[in-house]
């Protein structure tokens, strides 16, 4: 399992074609109180750069951009309930979707964990 990172705070983590998207701890500590996660349903096709998810904390609404295109497999259901997994648990259980990789290249460019922590002690 590799995980990258991107300008946008979406971390991703990927294994043989398909990958797992989520917000970082230091976007979900910006937003702070998580209220409400919008993700996109299984099946949909989206495109690196986009708009891919919704999250609304007290402090505003963001919307999450898809690191990679492709197509949806998951949307992650718990976050529908809990919210608040984006704040407790943002790398892992509160993940926002899986989807399967339409071009692994474009993995290309974004950063590993010691590039985005750099880039984050430079905000």
């Amino acid at each position: 399992m590799t995980l990258y990172f991107t300008r946008d705070h979406e971390w991703i983590s990927v294994e043989g074609d398909r990958a797992t998207v989520g917000i970082t701890d230091y976007a979900q500590a910006q937003l702070g109180d998580i209220v409400f996660v919008e993700v996109p349903p299984a099946g949909a096709t989206l495109d690196k750069g986009k708009e891919a998810a919704v999250v609304e904390s007290v402090k505003a609404a963001s919307d999450v951009y898809a690191p990679v295109s492709g197509e949806v497999i998951e949307g992650n259901g718990a976050l529908e309930s809990d919210p608040a997994l984006v704040n407790t648990s943002p790398e892992e259980e509160g993940w926002f979707f899986r989807l399967a990789l339409a071009d692994p290249s474009e993995l290309d460019g974004l950063m590993d964990a010691d590039a985005y922590k750099a880039f984050v002690a430079t905000l």
